[in-house]
């Protein structure tokens, strides 16, 4: 029986980068193709900041999964339905935010995997299956070899329990949400703060130790990108949709204004 791959999950296994593009602005399922034509390979479609509707990040989702990009949903709380509605609608993987302890981290794996490994509830009709009717126990093997759950850590308190939410079974990633862990150090955007480097030491030995893929978000200035990539960063937040819009029309108007100058 096939089922649609996780192309960030075997980028990953390969020992790649897997970059992401955020989905804030985008209302269409074209978003899909065209962030795959541009050679990202997963959307990090976000229910937290924004608009964005249930219903259009289920048309995107299954979009994607067309497009051979992996659709990933951050999504915006924790009761158990925010993550399970979305994977039933297509998502291959839920981005879980602001996750303060192990023990939350793993409640939280609990509602995304079928059991054995969790206690999510069986639906049928996979997008992620091509809708095909597909013997119970097959299925949910399938569609838990090709989720990824992904635990973002924003304080100090959750970096400090990385190592144990990194030895949680069934947590694919641990991803930093640079923004928010600066606020909550009192040092809000200087993410050249010697903290924020050993932070991200933390949570990159941590996933090293586990076998788990180390991420980072909100961090988009090239050159440190490049620093925290070299020091193992591998899932990688590279942007979103309203930034690179934004940064082109800008670049567009200054150009065109500076001909009559």
């Amino acid at each position: 029986m096939s089922v649609i791959v996780n192309h960030t999950k075997q980028k990953l296994a390969a020992g790649d980068l897997a970059l992401g593009i955020g989905v804030r602005q985008a209302r269409t399922v074209d978003i899909a193709p065209i962030c795959k034509t541009c050679d990202y390979d997963w959307l990090f479609i976000d229910l937290e900041h924004g608009a964005l509707s249930l219903d259009i990040a289920s048309q995107i989702s299954v979009a994607a999964l067309g497009a051979g990009i992996t659709p990933l949903v951050r999504v915006p709380g924790k009761e158990h339905h925010h993550a399970t509605r979305m994977l039933d609608c297509g998502a291959q993987g839920i981005v879980w935010p602001h996750v303060d302890s192990a023990e939350e981290a793993k409640r939280l794996v609990s509602y995304c995997r079928y059991p054995p490994e969790g206690h999510r509830s069986v639906a049928g009709g996979s997008p992620q299956l091509g809708f095909r009717s597909v013997p119970v126990a097959e299925m949910t093997t399938l569609l838990n070899r090709e989720l990824m759950v992904v635990i973002m850590v924003e304080t100090p308190a959750a970096v400090a329990q990385a190592d144990a939410i990194a030895a949680i079974p069934g947590v694919d990633s641990i991803l930093i949400g640079t923004n928010d862990l600066c606020a909550e150090m009192g040092i809000p955007g200087q993410f050249t703060d010697t903290r924020v480097e050993s932070a991200y030491k933390t949570v990159i030995d941590a996933c090293r130790r586990h076998g788990k893929v180390p991420g980072m978000g909100g961090v988009y200035e090239p050159k440190l990108m490049e620093k925290f990539i070299g020091m193992g960063m591998r899932l990688i937040l590279s942007g979103s949709d309203l930034s690179f819009m934004m940064a082109a029309a800008r670049e567009r108007s200054t150009t065109l204004r500076g001909f009559l100058r």
